[in-house]
C-alpha cells in the first residue's frame, strides 16, 4: 500500500507500511548543513503534469494503437526494404513503413524534410492536439496561450542523417554546387523543435539536446526544470530519430553493436535473455506536452499523468560501454527519486533501457538493485524488445509506454524472453505476455553513448 503526501503543492510518494514514511525521505549535505528532502520539496516549485502525447512509430502515429500493439507483444522488426541491405551483416530493423503524416506536414515540406524532422513535427502536433492547444485543430485555446511562455525542447541523437548523407554524396559525385541549400538547416539536431515552434508561434525556451540514446529523457528533465523555475507554462518535449539508412546501419555495424540474427529478425531483440547478441535499430518520435499544474487546471486541460521527477548523470568511464558496476546509473535513479520526493519502495514499475546487449543489460540491472532493493513488487519490461532501439527518440516513446501503462493498468510484455540471465531471476520482467498492474510510481531509464544517463519518473495524477 502506498500513500501520497502533499508538501507545498507537490506530491511526496512514500510506502505506507514502511517505517521510512515517518522520517524525512532523504537527507543530503548542502553547504555544510543537512537539508532533508521534505524541506527541499517545500520549495515553491510547480508540479508538472502531462496533458498530451504524440508518437510516430513502426506501429503508426496513434498512441492507443501504439500501446495496444505493445500489449499484444507484436514485433515491429522486419527485413529492411528502404534500401538494399543484403550486403550488411545485419539487414533488419524496426523500420517505419508507408509513413502517413496525416496532413500535419504540408506537401512541399513533406518532400523536403528529413524523416527525422517529419517525425518530430507529426508527433509534436499529435501531442498538442491531445492537449487541446494545437494551432489548427484548437485555434481558440491556442490563441489564448501566452506564446512567450510556451517552449519546445525536442532533441535528436543524430539529426537529419538522410539529408547529411545525400549532401555528402552530392559533393563527392557532382561538386559543391549540387548541395541543396537545405543541407545544413535540415541536418542539424535543433531544427525539429525549431520548426515546431515556428509552425505554432511558440516563443518560449527552444533548443535541442543531443545526448545519443538518452536525448528525449534529457529533454523532459530540462523542460520540467524550466516549468518549475517559472520560465514557461507549457513545453513540448521529446525526441526524434530516423537513422535507418545505409550510413546509419553501417555505422552501428562498425561498432559491433547490432544483432545479426538475420534468419529470425523478430526474435532478435531479446533483453535479459542469455542468447541476446546485440540491439536492433528502430526509429520514430515520442513527444509529451508538459505543463504546470496551475496552468493546466486554469485552462481546464485533461491531465493524463504527473511528471514526478528526473535526473541526468555521466558514467565518465567509456565512450560506448556502461560502467560495469552501474555507478552512474544507480546515482541517476537515486537523484531522480530525490528530485520527486519518492521513497524507493514506492516505485513498482520500471521501463528499462534494456537494449539486448551483453554488457548493458546486466549493468542496468545491477544499478537498479543498488537503489530499489525490494524488487518483489516491481514489474520491469523492455519496450525495445518490440520496437528496437530508437536512439534519441527511445526515451520519448518509452515515456509514452510508461504513461499508457499507468493509464490502462496493463504493462506490456518483454518478448523473446526464453532463457533469462541470472540477474533477473528475482524480478518480474513481464515475460512474453502482458500483465495487469496498478502503478504507483514508474520510472523510465535511457542511457547513451558517452556515458549519458537519464531517469524520469511518472505517477498517476492526484489533485
Amino acid at each position: 500500500m502506498y500513500t501520497q503526501r502533499s508538501l507545498s503543492g507537490r506530491q511526496c510518494f512514500v510506502a505506507g507500511k514502511s517505517p521510512k514514511a515517518k522520517q524525512p525521505l532523504h537527507s543530503r549535505k548542502r553547504g555544510g548543513s543537512v537539508v532533508t528532502q521534505a524541506a527541499a520539496q517545500a520549495d515553491p516549485k510547480k508540479r508538472v503534469v502531462i496533458t498530451g502525447m504524440g508518437v510516430a512509430s513502426c506501429f503508426g502515429n496513434d498512441v492507443d494503437t501504439f500501446y495496444n500493439c505493445l500489449l499484444d507483444g507484436k514485433s515491429g522488426v522486419q527485413a529492411i526494404d528502404r534500401f538494399d541491405a543484403t550486403e550488411f551483416p545485419t539487414n533488419f530493423a524496426a523500420q517505419i513503413r508507408g509513413f502517413d503524416n496525416e496532413g500535419l506536414v504540408d506537401k512541399k515540406n513533406a518532400r523536403r524534410y528529413d524523416d527525422c524532422l517529419t517525425y518530430a513535427m507529426v508527433a509534436s502536433k499529435k501531442a498538442m492536439r491531445m492537449a487541446g492547444i494545437e494551432k489548427e485543430a484548437n485555434s481558440d485555446a491556442h490563441e489564448a496561450l501566452d506564446k512567450k511562455r510556451v517552449g519546445v525542447i525536442v532533441g535528436s541523437g543524430m539529426g537529419g542523417l538522410t539529408v547529411f548523407q545525400d549532401g555528402v554524396k552530392a559533393l563527392v559525385e557532382k561538386g559543391y554546387r549540387k548541395i541543396t541549400p537545405f543541407f545544413i538547416p535540415y541536418a542539424i539536431t535543433n531544427m525539429g523543435g525549431a520548426l515546431v515552434a515556428i509552425d505554432q508561434n511558440f516563443m518560449g525556451p527552444n533548443y535541442s539536446i543531443s545526448t545519443a540514446c538518452a536525448t528525449a529523457n534529457y529533454c523532459f528533465v530540462a523542460a520540467a526544470n524550466h516549468i518549475r523555475n517559472g520560465d514557461a507554462d507549457v513545453i513540448v518535449a521529446g525526441g526524434s530519430e530516423a537513422p535507418i539508412i545505409p550510413v546509419g546501419l553501417g555505422g552501428f555495424v562498425a561498432c559491433r553493436a547490432l544483432s545479426q540474427r538475420c534468419d529470425e529478425p523478430q526474435r532478435a531483440s531479446r533483453p535479459w535473455d542469455k542468447n541476446r547478441d546485440g540491439f536492433v535499430m528502430g526509429e520514430g518520435a515520442g513527444v509529451l506536452v508538459m505543463e504546470s499544474l496551475e496552468h493546466a487546471m486554469a485552462r481546464g486541460a485533461n491531465i493524463i499523468a504527473e511528471y514526478v521527477g528526473g535526473a541526468v548523470t555521466c558514467d565518465a568511464h567509456h565512450m560506448t560501454d556502461p560502467h560495469p558496476d552501474g555507478l552512474g546509473v544507480s546515482t541517476c535513479i537515486k537523484l531522480a527519486l530525490e528530485d520527486g520526493g519518492v521513497d524507493p519502495d514506492a516505485v513498482n514499475y520500471i521501463n528499462a533501457h534494456a537494449t539486448s546487449t551483453l554488457v548493458g543489460d546486466i549493468a542496468e540491472v545491477k544499478a537498479i538493485k543498488k537503489v530499489l532493493t525490494n524488487t518483489g513488487n516491481i514489474k520491469m519490461n523492455a519496450t525495445r524488445s518490440m520496437i528496437g532501439h530508437c536512439l534519441g527518440a527511445a526515451g520519448g516513446m518509452e515515456a509514452i509506454a510508461t504513461i499508457q501503462a499507468i493509464r490502462t493498468g496493463w504493462v506490456h510484455p518483454t518478448i523473446n524472453h526464453e532463457d533469462p540471465i541470472d540477474e533477473v531471476q528475482d524480478i518480474n520482467v513481464v515475460p512474453n505476455m502482458k500483465q495487469e498492474h496498478n502503478i504507483n510510481v514508474g520510472i523510465s531509464n535511457s542511457f547513451g553513448f558517452g556515458g549519458h544517463n537519464s531517469v524520469v519518473a511518472f505517477a498517476p495524477f492526484k489533485a
